[in-house]
């Protein structure tokens, strides 16, 4: 059953519910002779190990993520850097690889256009030939014309036939084309307009993260926000709307961690599943959002527009299914509206 309880925004996100190993951390923050990755590294592990959670590459890489929120901005530049020199992920060459796919389909469309359009001006050559033919048809001093006139019909007429037969082949290459990018858009993960992940591969992660906390008992959530209602019947601007919604988009990926998932699930509508975070961590990332987003004006023409979102958070739990923890969490985005003085709200699934 769910619940629901209303929430105030103000403070900047948490860290893991486990306390820092303060003996390591200082350590790192001293600068010690060993290699502050290596002790960082060793510090995310007695993490897992006090959670009861098994080492496991994806486990160490959500608290990798999570436990660096907590050190210096230095210490989190280095580590980025590294980061990013040995980055293989998967799914963001996936990513790649889709929009690429999608690029290649535009362009197959685009030559089939421009045969159509040359067997198109190449038929109004015939008809225009047909025409002057007619037009000699009495004039019997010009029998050398009309000659060479009907040899001149004759070639366009082969000529028309082979562009016919090669306009067939490439329909059919198109036609099988088509079918193929229809396939793999149904194995799509990423969103084309956002630039995120989609309904499709969100769907397919909380569905995961379920069997997850199932198995290792921990906590996660996911939350659900989308620009306000009320801000885009203020609007009234299509345009400045699809703007604003990716704007938005762009926030959610600036403030999210490389362990969170962000997706557009439709209609403007947005998710982050927080893996390995509670309820209370849940809150304090809603409230960064929000702070992010409301600092983030956008100007139409020479008014200035304060950006606003509504928020609904909810909590994956192991007896609930893909569908009743999304509804929960559209169900919090809801009650956000209700009130007007509420950053977010936060809808319980127990």
């Amino acid at each position: 059953m769910a619940g629901t309880i209303k929430s105030r925004v103000r403070n900047s996100i948490g860290s893991p519910k486990t306390t820092q190993a303060e003996a390591t951390s200082k350590t790192l923050e001293m600068g010690a002779p060993a290699s502050e990755l290596e002790l960082y590294s060793q510090e995310v592990l007695n993490h897992l190990i006090m959670d009861n959670l098994p080492a496991t590459p994806n486990n160490f890489s959500l608290y990798f993520d999570r436990l660096l929120e907590e050190k210096s901005e230095n210490f989190k530049k280095e580590v980025i850097s590294i980061l990013e020199l040995e980055d293989s992920n998967d799914d963001e060459n996936t990513m790649e690889l889709e929009t690429s796919i999608k690029k290649g389909f535009s362009h197959v469309k685009s030559i089939l256009a421009s045969v159509a359009t040359l067997y198109k001006n190449m038929s109004l050559m015939t008809k225009i030939l047909e025409k002057r033919k007619a037009e000699l048809q009495d004039k019997k001093d010009m029998s050398e014309a009309k000659h060479i006139l009907n040899l001149l019909q004759e070639d366009v007429a082969k000529l028309g036939s082979i562009l016919k037969a090669q306009t067939a082949q490439m329909k059919t290459v198109y036609d099988e084309t088509a079918s193929i990018i229809k396939n793999v858009e149904n194995e799509t993960i990423f969103d084309n307009q956002y630039g995120i992940y989609n309904k499709r591969y969100l769907l397919s992660r909380i569905e995961k993260e379920i069997t997850q906390v199932e198995e290792f008992k921990h906590q996660s959530s996911l939350i659900f926000l989308e620009l306000s209602k009320v801000l885009k019947k203020e609007v009234r601007n299509e345009k400045a709307i699809i703007l604003m919604t990716k704007t938005l988009a762009r926030l959610l990926l600036k403030t999210s961690r490389r362990s969170d998932v962000v997706a557009h699930y439709g209609n403007g509508l947005f998710a982050m599943l927080l893996k390995h975070t509670d309820i209370e961590s849940a809150k304090k990332a809603s409230e960064r959002l929000c702070d992010l987003v409301t600092n983030s004006n956008f100007f139409l023409s020479d008014r200035e527009i304060q950006l606003k979102i509504a928020i609904g958070v909810t909590n994956i739990t192991a007896i609930h299914s893909v569908e009743e923890i999304v509804v929960s969490a559209m169900s919090g985005v809801e009650e956000a509206y209700k009130d007007s003085t509420l950053d977010y709200a936060v809808s319980l699934r127990v």
